[in-house]
């Protein structure tokens, strides 16, 4: 009798347990399922989150490239790696590759793949397929190869080691991308992202200037690696239609208040890190505008100077041309005495965080339009008439960033137009230098973009800074480091990338970028 006790209240445990799992089972998916998540996406909400997230991961929200192009420096030697490419700081340009492929990559690609088999959401379809170019062409344009056909899949295809895609293939897939995205927006389909679509607001006719005017700069990019493809691209490009409008520019906007994602980063960044108490000397990290930024603006009599720059006098911010003064980009490391005489952004325009952030604007357009009239690629309008629009163009978009209208008086733009006019006697050469300057100044602060332009153009024609411990013997940066993670946990993805591409370091030209 005893054994037989023993047998069973051995065996109890086991019969509970039995019992309990019976019941865990019958409710467990009840139980077991989060009454706060969804099980099926809602593309509306990602693909806002993907603008946002596109919008913000660059080479501008991590000011590497506002000191490069010379912008902005400081003489902190890790805020101004920008504009010293300091060697220990290097691995600071990985970030913008860490950021995307979770954000924007991802979300992208999960926002597509819920709508491209619906034929009732072609517009959706489309409209993500030219958002997905944008963020990917950022990413190729700082790194060169990069994880491209297979990004974004280590969910859907357990793809945990993407392997890199040359540049070329990026570009020839991107450009094809636009070309059939473009073509499929339909504006007699009412199904599009709405009020979702924080750039155009489901708009298809202006999404479809966008895709052209991607094209466009695209297929300039091309002009030294492959004009004859080039030409191609940028010919269709105009035939399509691109911004030329000051209502088409594409532009995320952004409330500037709550969380961090409602601001506009390039100006979160910049006020966070330098301008938060805004009295011109207790600067964190010692950010100013940069030397040969401020000299251009002020030997051209720019308009724009007292726009973006102030000094402060007295703890007062003050805009008068005459006391704007840059900081050389080649202190060393200590705090110059005078630094509070150095300027910095304006608050109520540069750092005005409820400011749209510019995506692609009517003053490029017609710059690049001008240097395809030069190049005898496109007939409908002069180089100096497409020049002058640009600069006109590029004055009034800062009525944009300032929320206000007439921010630049119309009569110094007209004499600023008419010191500038396009010197059309002098060689192509000199015209196309002449177009490209006015780039440099008109797409500021978007310096990724002026970076691309410079080093496919080499205007304007930069010193570089050949500061103490840099990491490029002297020269400016031709493109970002990837991440070192890669290198252990992608490693033989980096090894075909670096084998075929060049040495993973800061002077390693991209394809597409050719002496």
């Amino acid at each position: 009798m005893k054994l037989s006790i023993s047998k069973y209240t051995r065996l109890l445990p086991v019969v509970l347990c039995a019992a309990a799992l019976q019941s865990c089972d019958k409710d467990f998916e009840e139980i077991n399922t989060n009454p706060n998540a969804v099980s099926v996406p809602n593309p509306p909400y990602i693909f806002s989150k993907a603008l946002y997230d596109g919008a913000l991961n660059s080479g501008n929200a991590s000011k590497l490239l506002l000191g490069t192009m010379q912008y902005m420096t400081s003489f902190n030697d890790v805020e101004g790696f920008g504009s010293k490419y300091v060697a220990s700081q290097v691995n600071l340009s990985a970030a913008v590759f860490t950021a995307s492929y979770p954000n924007q990559i991802n979300e992208i690609g999960e926002v597509i793949k819920a709508v491209k088999a619906d034929p009732t959401k072609v517009n959706q379809y489309a409209v993500a397929r030219i958002w997905r170019v944008y963020c990917f062409s950022r990413l190729t344009d700082l790194y060169g190869d990069i994880p491209y056909s297979d990004a974004g899949q280590g969910y859907n295809l357990s793809l945990f080691q993407p392997k890199y895609d040359q540049q070329s293939a990026v570009y020839a897939d991107m450009l094809k991308e636009l070309d059939e995205a473009a073509t499929a927006l339909n504006p007699g389909n009412s199904t599009t992202f709405g009020t979702a679509d924080l750039i155009y607001q489901g708009n298809t006719a202006r999404w479809k200037k966008f895709a052209y005017s991607l094209m466009l700069r695209l297929g300039m990019r091309l002009t030294k690696v492959d004009a004859n493809t080039a030409k191609t691209w940028v010919t269709k490009a105009i035939a399509g239609g691109v911004i030329r409008d000051y209502a088409d520019i594409a532009k995320v906007d952004y409330v500037g208040s709550g969380q961090n994602i409602n601001k506009n980063p390039i100006a979160l960044q910049l006020f966070n890190d330098n301008y938060v108490k805004a009295d011109g000397v207790s600067n964190p990290e010692g950010g100013k505008y940069h030397q040969a930024f401020i000299d251009s603006l002020k030997a051209n009599n720019d308009p724009r100077l007292s726009v973006i720059s102030v000094v402060y006098v007295g703890g007062v911010p003050n805009s008068t041309e005459a006391l704007q003064k840059g900081l050389p980009a080649n202190i060393n490391g200590t705090k110059p005495a005078d630094f509070g005489t150095y300027s910095e952004p304006k608050q109520t325009t540069v750092l005005r965080q409820n400011a749209p952030l510019l995506i692609f604007t009517a003053a490029e357009a017609n710059f690049l339009l001008a240097e395809a009239a030069l190049r005898t690629w496109y007939s409908g309008e002069t180089a100096a008439d497409l020049h002058e629009k640009g600069i006109r163009a590029a004055m009034q978009q800062w009525d944009l960033i300032s929320g206000n209208t007439g921010t630049i008086d119309a009569a110094r733009i007209n004499s600023y137009v008419a010191a500038h006019a396009l010197k059309t006697a002098a060689t192509t050469a000199v015209q196309t230098e002449q177009v490209h300057n006015q780039v440099w100044v008109g797409l500021f602060p978007d310096a990724q973009e002026a970076w691309n332009n410079y080093r496919r153009t080499g205007y304007p024609a930069l010193v570089p800074n050949n500061y103490p411990g840099n990491a490029t013997g002297g020269k400016l940066p031709r493109r970002f480091i990837y991440p070192v993670a890669e290198q252990t946990l992608n490693p033989k993805s980096y090894s075909d990338a670096i084998t075929k591409q060049g040495a993973d370091d800061l002077v390693t030209r991209v394809w597409w970028d050719k002496p």
